[in-house]
């Protein structure tokens, strides 16, 4: 990309801090978005006081090392009710294909399961830990991914013993998956 195409650097923020579970680093993001790392101290800096003087929803935190968003204390009670109202909602489409995909191939990563969708899963992942459905089982040994798998719950709510009761996968797939998934 040229620098004529690049996002304006507040706006490059905003947009990976949307997509980090963790917090990031000034100097993380500085290296990422080839800038000085004074200058992105600055804005991270700018963007927060801007968040509380409009009195968003959220809030931009420097905490552990890092930078993230955080939802404000006083939206808490209805973020709560948010979450355990969604307890009882159906699930998006993404989630059901998320869940299909760590329910054949568990244990799985959030990178594996992403690159078995193709699209970024962290968020789905998140949600479907939130209600029960999928849990952390430990991690990878080569690199350290944290390993996720479904739970009792998840089986309760399918109906199923055990996951050796979950369908026949291959009457759906095309014939050249191997291939698919290789990226041939």
């Amino acid at each position: 990309m040229s620098d004529d195409e690049l996002p304006p650097l507040r706006a490059a923020i905003e947009a990976i801090l949307l997509v980090v579970d963790e917090p990031i680093a000034e100097v993380t993001l500085a290296q990422v978005l080839e800038r000085p790392r004074e200058e992105v101290g600055a804005a991270l800096r700018e963007l927060s006081a801007e968040y509380t003087e409009q009195g968003r929803g959220f809030d931009l935190r420097e905490v552990a090392g890092g930078w993230r968003f955080y939802t404000r204390d006083n939206c808490a009670a209805v973020v709560e009710r948010f979450v355990l109202d969604g307890q009882q909602t159906r699930l998006t489409q993404a989630a059901l294909e998320t869940m299909a995909v760590v329910a054949y191939r568990q244990p799985v990563t959030r990178a594996r399961v992403s690159a078995v969708r193709g699209v970024n899963c962290d968020g789905v992942m998140r949600t479907l830990v939130l209600r029960g459905l999928v849990e952390e089982m430990g991690t990878e040994q080569e690199t350290g991914a944290t390993l996720y798998r479904t739970t009792s719950y998840f089986l309760e709510r399918l109906g199923l013993r055990d996951l050796d009761e979950l369908p026949e996968l291959a009457p759906f797939l095309p014939d050249d998956v191997e291939n698919i998934e290789d990226g041939r």
